[in-house]
C-alpha cells in the first residue's frame, strides 16, 4: 500500500545550541515561538507521532499536534557521550570520535552505531508501508530523518554524516516497502 511518511525535525535546543550531544534538555522560550510560527504550514496527516526525546515531544506540542510518542523513533542513542561536547569528547577519547565519524558499524559510546540506527528506522519506514497507508507525519532527531534517507536511497551508510537536516524541515517518503521517493527538506515556513 502507497504511504507519505513526513518526518518533521524539532526546534534547536540550548543544549545543541552549545555543540553538545542533546541531553534532554527543553526547548527555551525562542524555540517554542519558532515552532508555534510554523504550525500553520505544517502538512496535514492521518497519523502523528513523535520520538520519545523531550525537544521532540515540545516540538510537536508547539506545532499543535497531538503527537503519539513512539519509543521506535528515537534519536541515535550516544551512551556515555549524552550531554558531553564534541570537544569534550574528541580531547578525551580522540580515537573513539574518529572511529564514530568514520565506521558506521562503531559504537564507541557505548549506545548505538550508525548503521543500526539506520537497520532500525528502516524497518519503521517499511512498516509504514505494511500499514494503513495515507500520511503519517512525525517529528523527529535530524540523525532519524538521515537514518530514513540512506534506507529509502538505499544509500551507503557512510553517507549518513553527509546529509543536512534544518531544524522545522519536512522531509517526505512516498511509495510503499521497498520503492521510496524522497523530498527533502522544506522549510516549514514555506507553504506548499
Amino acid at each position: 500500500m502507497t504511504v507519505r511518511v513526513m518526518l518533521v525535525s524539532p526546534v534547536t535546543n540550548p543544549a545543541l545550541q552549545n555543540p553538545r550531544f542533546d541531553d534532554g534538555t527543553s526547548l527555551d522560550a525562542a524555540g517554542l515561538r519558532q515552532a508555534r510560527a510554523a504550525a500553520d504550514s505544517l502538512p496535514g496527516a492521518d497519523r502523528y507521532l513523535c520520538a520519545p526525546a523531550a525537544r521532540c515531544r515540545e516540538t510537536a506540542d508547539a506545532l499543535g499536534l497531538e503527537a503519539s510518542p513512539t519509543a521506535a523513533l528515537a534519536g541515535l542513542d550516544v551512551g556515555q557521550w549524552t550531554g558531553r561536547t564534541l570537544d569534550d569528547v574528541a580531547a578525551a577519547a580522540p580515537g573513539g570520535v574518529a572511529a564514530w565519524l568514520s565506521d558506521p558499524d562503531a559504537a564507541p559510546h557505548g549506545g548505538e552505531s550508525v548503521a543500526a540506527l539506520v537497520e532500525r528506522i528502516g524497518g519503521w519506514l517499511e512498516g509504514q508501508a505494511g500499514g494503513p497507508g495515507g500520511r503519517v507525519l512525525a517529528v523527529v532527531e535530524p540523525a532519524v530523518v538521515r537514518a530514513a534517507a540512506v534506507h529509502a536511497l538505499g544509500l551507503p551508510t557512510a553517507v549518513f554524516w553527509r546529509l543536512d537536516v534544518l531544524p522545522l524541515s519536512v522531509t517526505s517518503f512516498s511509495g510503499r516497502s521497498g520503492r521510496w521517493n524522497l523530498r527533502v527538506g522544506r522549510p516549514l515556513a514555506e507553504k506548499n
